[in-house]
């Protein structure tokens, strides 16, 4: 028996090694430098030990594997950007070299002469499902949980592990290249039907039909390196590849607007590696890898949407003082509307139980319905069964009673965004809510302090802001009041954490932080509107700086009304100054006027048709204003307008202690408005670009186009250094409350 750290290696009578993956002290096995290592070494050890007939690679944890550590490819990139300061190409040729050492031990593997099959239980992703694919079969546990993909793309990256070439190779190009772009994962029936895996094995019989297959003959020989081989989508340059290429390359385009480096780079590798023989094309990818890992785009995705990610999903932001607390029961005030059984309904499905409360039995009932309806969907596309819906509804208790709330440990107000009847609501609800339990408000813009005065108990007194669609957006924001404690905090991250959403936690402050820079956003285009730029233009020019919604359909589906109602309770809170007058009258024309709400009622800046047909632009928007000469218009100035108004508000946030730790500033812009995944978050697009660039386009910007791009003084100091906001509020320090 050899035994490393990551792996054991046991061979049986018949001469099958069956080589077990168990890295100590990781919940999940990953791919890192002493991972490759010893592996590499197993290869040598099979290739030249006669007595080792095949290898079956499987896994002792509970799921085989989860891709690369993402840390170690984080420092190899800052290790690059450091040398290549100094010596930029040596950077170039060491990041080659490193992006190219799995690619040379995988090729070993399948060419060593021995048959590999992987034994895989679970889900197996990333550079370790590109290991899978270096074998010369794959036994999958046919369980609905096991997944195979190469999710890469997600996160700014692509497969460099060989995946953009051995997976075209194995199935069509059409197929490889839209689990490629997408990063979607392959379902057992799937991997089978597509020839992804060579068989499917009841859970626990994966070794035992990996190591048979070996038994019966297997061939330690790679389809494409066997004479005659012919690609499974044809040749590039043939027929099907002239048919193939051109519309997958303006899909591409549609989708992803060429600005993520590392789709264009899954392209690229898999038209020019098709083109050529395997190992050649293996360098190809390679170059590309190297390529893409230099790029900002890729360091600021990785940064933010892997490692700031999954610290917040860990609770990077829970005081430390407090205990767990388990969230058994919660209540919502306002369960019959869209946003109260929206959150009744996460939480049921996590397992909590709800009291859904409404005005009336019939209200709140309606909100229980809500539920039943988004299991009936689920149903109807095989993603849930009549049990689970039956056990989500049973958890749901519709009532009128406000004596229902007595045994809850957290109530969650999502009534109305109207501040007196938050209030009545708030004060019946205290009346009979247990000791200890916290009490939430799920509001939009009014901040928590002026809510927290109609409580008792300000202390237990916080915001949870969800976004909607609840069970579709994956984002929650938390805000601290004046008073708000620790208690309450804890409470509510682990309740956040428990309906497995990312929580962000926040100071006080009219629209709180995300609200602040949606508005920032749907302000801007207002402002276009107005100066007559095309309404399309406003939404595609949107777009192509990578939002994934348009400005104009975005408030459409917030509500036109929304911001109608918002614009007047700013006005009477603040005075006339706080709002721009042209606003409130375009928005008052298309509410009141035109009884132009937004999507709810089928007519906002678009028309909503019944179906089959399609929403389009409202045709008189255009006339509500002179339309500008098209030709005329810069697009990149749009596109900088609608960045750097935002990137501006996340700043203002970070400036006023309204945001306290910039990762969330990053993760609350992509992930509660999908501010342009490919920049790493408002702030990072502010690093990216570096800070006196910023700075001097919104100078030019604030002359044209005015005062709301008007730098801060935060920006203006640290613009004259160029300095990082990564670099002077870092992440990782103890982080600082601020109450506004």
């Amino acid at each position: 028996m050899m035994t490393h750290k990551n792996f054991t290696l046991e061979t049986d009578s018949d001469g099958i090694a069956l080589v077990t993956w168990d890295s100590p002290g990781k919940s999940m096995n990953v791919i890192d430098q002493s991972v490759l290592e010893e592996w590499n070494a197993i290869i040598d050890k099979a290739a030249a030990d006669e007595a080792i007939k095949g290898v079956v690679l499987t896994s002792g944890k509970k799921t085989f594997g989860a891709g690369a550590d993402l840390t170690m490819l984080e420092k190899m990139m800052d290790d690059t950007a450091n040398l290549a300061k100094t010596d930029k190409e040596g950077a170039a040729k060491l990041m080659f070299e490193n992006a190219s050492a799995m690619n040379g031990i995988l090729r070993k593997q399948e060419t060593c002469g021995k048959p590999f099959v992987a034994a895989i239980n679970g889900q197996a992703l990333g550079g370790v499902f590109e290991i899978t694919l270096a074998c010369h079969a794959r036994v999958l546990s046919n369980d609905p949980a096991a997944k195979l993909g190469l999710p890469e793309v997600k996160v700014g990256l692509f497969p460099g592990g060989g995946g953009t070439q051995r997976l075209p190779r194995l199935i069509h190009t059409q197929e490889a290249l839209q689990y490629l772009l997408q990063g979607k994962n392959f379902s057992p029936d799937k991997a089978k039907k597509l020839g992804v895996v060579t068989e499917l094995a009841d859970p626990g019989q994966e070794v035992s039909v990996a190591k048979q297959l070996i038994k019966d003959g297997l061939k330690g020989e790679q389809p494409w390196d066997a004479k005659g081989y012919k690609l499974p989508g044809g040749a590039v340059y043939s027929p099907a590849g002239f048919n193939l290429f051109p519309p997958a390359n303006a899909i591409y385009r549609r989708e992803t607007q060429d600005n993520y480096p590392g789709a264009r780079a899954i392209m690229k590798c898999v038209y020019e590696g098709l083109c050529v023989p395997f190992d050649t094309a293996l360098r190809i990818e390679s170059r590309y890898f190297a390529q893409v890992l230099q790029t900002t785009e890729a360091k600021h995705m990785v940064r933010s949407l892997f490692m700031s990610l999954q610290a917040l999903n860990k609770g990077a932001r829970r005081p430390a003082s407090e205990p767990k607390h388990d969230i058994q029961k919660v209540g919502i005030l306002g369960g019959g509307g869209f946003m109260g059984a929206g959150i009744g309904y996460v939480s049921a499905k996590a397992g909590i139980e709800v009291v859904l409360l409404d005005r009336d039995l019939e209200a709140a009932e309606k909100g229980k319905a809500h539920s039943a309806g988004i299991e009936d969907k689920a149903i109807s596309k095989r993603y849930s069964t009549a049990e689970k819906k039956e056990a989500i509804l049973s958890r749901i208790h519709a009532t009128d009673n406000y004596a229902d709330l007595s045994d809850c440990d957290l109530i969650i107000e999502a009534v109305f965004e109207d501040s007196e009847v938050k209030r009545i609501v708030t004060e019946q609800a205290e009346t009979h809510m247990k000791k200890g339990a916290i009490f939430a408000s799920n509001t939009s813009t009014i901040p928590i302090t002026d809510l927290a005065k109609a409580s008792k108990r300000p202390a237990d007194f916080i915001g949870i802001h969800f976004f909607s669609p609840v069970d579709k957006m994956m984002l929650t924001e938390i805000i601290m009041a004046k008073k708000t404690g620790d208690k309450a905090l804890a409470v509510a991250l682990d309740y956040v954490l428990k309906i497995k959403k990312t929580p962000i936690v926040v100071n006080d402050t009219r629209g709180f932080y995300v609200n602040r820079c949606v508005l920032r956003y749907m302000s801007e285009a207002y402002n276009m509107l107005i100066e007559g730029v095309p309404p399309a233009m406003i939404d595609n020019v949107a777009k192509a700086g990578g939002m994934p919604v348009g400005p104009l359909s975005l408030n459409d589906e917030t509500a036109i009304d929304l911001s109608h109602k918002i614009l007047h309770q700013t006005l009477r809170d603040l005075g006339e100054k706080a709002v721009d007058p042209r606003h409130v009258e375009l928005v008052n024309t298309m509410v009141e006027k035109h009884g132009r709400l937004g999507r709810k009622n089928g007519k906002g800046f678009y028309d909503y048709p019944d179906k089959p047909a399609k929403k389009h632009l409202w045709p008189e928007l255009k006339t509500l204003y002179p339309q500008q000469d098209v030709d005329k218009i810069d697009v990149q100035e749009l596109k900088n307008r609608f960045h750097a108004t935002i990137a501006l508000e996340a700043a203002r946030c970070v400036a006023e202690g309204v945001v306290t730790d910039v990762r969330e500033a990053d993760i609350g812009s992509i992930l509660g408005f999908g501010f342009a995944p490919f920049t790493g978050g408002a702030i990072s697009y502010i690093d990216g670009m570096g800070t006196t660039a910023f700075v001097d386009m919104c100078k030019k910007l604030a002359k044209k186009y005015g005062a709301q791009f008007k730098p801060n003084k935060l920006l203006i100091e640290m613009a004259k250094n160029d300095e990082k906001f990564y670099d002077r509020f870092n992440p990782h320090a103890e982080p600082t409350r601020k109450a506004a």
